[in-house]
């Protein structure tokens, strides 16, 4: 019966994700946020028409005074007795980046070969449609107590999720949070997150002149410091490319590995270049830590001149894994920067954010509940995923609420292409996403 209300409801569902990615809801300060807000009236729009009466678009302010994003909270009481089950997912996008990269303009959804492209097609606006799909689908029968919580800056590092949380936490309390922002093995096959990797990030600065000096008059005995900083920046892995900073952890190797050729395929990594590190490709991904410079500052190639370069700095970030403390690996890093000083160069470490790495209890009720809803919806069994990227906020969740059972469970595949250019969601993985998490709340409401 779900399946077939599934179904039909499927097309007036895809029509509202082309909606909601026509909105550029980029959380970024450096965009507008008018944006922001249009999206969020927009989910509480769908919410209402989902039967939710309740539902009020909020915002705090963070920790520095500045004003968060508006989230939209949405509340449907359940039958006395019955459990309350709080969905999340986050209706802000990553900016769109390069746009000649892309095929066809981000904002505007075009489907080719049944995926959806589009900015936030996949993460996270298809993760909305798979909350207001399942509340469509259930209708009247819906025999659990629902508390929606759409955020709006989750792509900027939800600078208020924690204020939020304490100023909303009676309305936010559940028994069950689903939190539909992560992805599933592959296509036709559905993964449920029982891991996740934290995060930390710092800037590293590396000097070696007061002023920047004639090229041809002082090279040989000073180096520029874009060379410096490359030397440093070298002495983070080893010959295998496994991260050579003392003090990090590394996880028990899961029990499923990711096929090599799949991997280089998902990843597009170009013919010839070979994968780096040691272990199983999901231990690397998954419970092993990864490290990454993700920007520089330095002289560009368009305006450079005979000159060396004085200062560089570059921005790293760390992947750690389930059993790692954020503020324990990044004193490591920074001790391990500060001690490799290239040539006696001034190196300066600037702190950035950190973030929990997350491990869930794999045979709880609800995650069985979870992985029987999924092998219903996909026709196959499950698959317990770890997640290479991170989503600190649930520790968040889970110092507020730690008797809620937390289930990660995705939307997106491994050709999702999210924060990238050309994202896309996979139309029928959609389309089994809303009927599993419509038995999920079944399954709840029965015990």
């Amino acid at each position: 019966m779900l399946r077939e209300r599934t179904s039909e409801a499927f097309a007036g569902l895809r029509s509202d994700l082309e909606a909601l990615v026509r909105i550029p809801s980029v959380s970024s300060p450096a965009f507008d946020q008018a944006h922001v807000q249009a999206s969020a009236e927009a989910v509480a729009e769908l919410l209402r028409g989902a039967g939710v009466d309740d539902v009020r678009i909020l915002s705090v302010d963070g920790p520095d005074g500045a004003p968060g994003r508006p989230a939209v909270v949405a509340r449907k009481p359940g039958p006395q007795g019955a459990p309350t089950v709080l969905l999340y997912a986050h209706h802000d996008v990553q900016p769109p980046g390069d746009a000649a990269a892309w095929l066809t303009p981000p904002f505007e959804p075009v489907e080719r070969d049944g995926r959806l492209y589009g900015r936030g097609a996949s993460d996270d606006k298809a993760g909305i449609i798979a909350h207001v799909g399942a509340l469509r689908v259930l209708g009247d029968e819906l025999g659990v107590g629902v508390t929606l919580f759409i955020e709006g800056e989750e792509e900027i590092g939800s600078p208020t999720f924690a204020q939020f949380l304490a100023a909303h936490r009676d309305e936010l309390e559940a028994d069950v949070i689903v939190v539909a922002d992560s992805s599933n093995w592959k296509v036709g096959t559905p993964g449920l997150t029982t891991s996740l990797r934290g995060l930390v990030d710092l800037d590293v600065e590396v000097a070696v002149l007061e002023h920047a000096v004639h090229s041809g008059m002082f090279g040989g005995p000073v180096l520029d410091a874009v060379t410096l900083l490359a030397r440093l920046i070298a002495t983070l892995h080893d010959e295998h490319g496994d991260v050579a900073v003392a003090g990090l952890v590394t996880g028990t190797p899961p029990e499923v590995d990711y096929d090599e050729a799949d991997f280089r395929a998902d990843a597009s990594v170009l013919p010839g270049a070979e994968l780096v590190g040691t272990g199983s490709i999901t231990s690397r991904l998954w419970t092993k830590p990864a490290l990454s410079v993700i920007g520089i500052d330095a002289t560009s190639v368009a305006h450079s001149s005979n000159t060396l370069a004085p200062s560089a700095t570059a921005r790293l970030s760390l992947r750690i894994p389930p059993g790692q403390d954020p503020a324990a690996a990044q004193a490591a890093l920074r001790a391990h920067l500060e001690g490799h000083a290239p040539f006696g160069a001034r190196v300066t470490v600037r702190d950035g954010e950190r973030g929990q790495p997350f491990q869930a209890p794999v045979d709880s009720d609800a995650m069985r509940t979870a992985r029987w809803a999924f092998a219903e919806a996909w026709g196959t069994p499950s698959v317990d995923i770890g997640l290479g990227g991170s989503i600190p906020f649930i520790a968040d969740l889970l110092g507020v609420f730690p008797d809620a059972a937390i289930l990660v469970t995705g939307v997106e595949d491994p050709d999702s292409r999210a924060h990238g250019a050309n994202e896309s969601q996979h139309l029928g993985e959609l389309e089994r996403v809303v009927l599993a998490e419509a038995l999920l709340l079944e399954r709840l409401a029965n015990g």
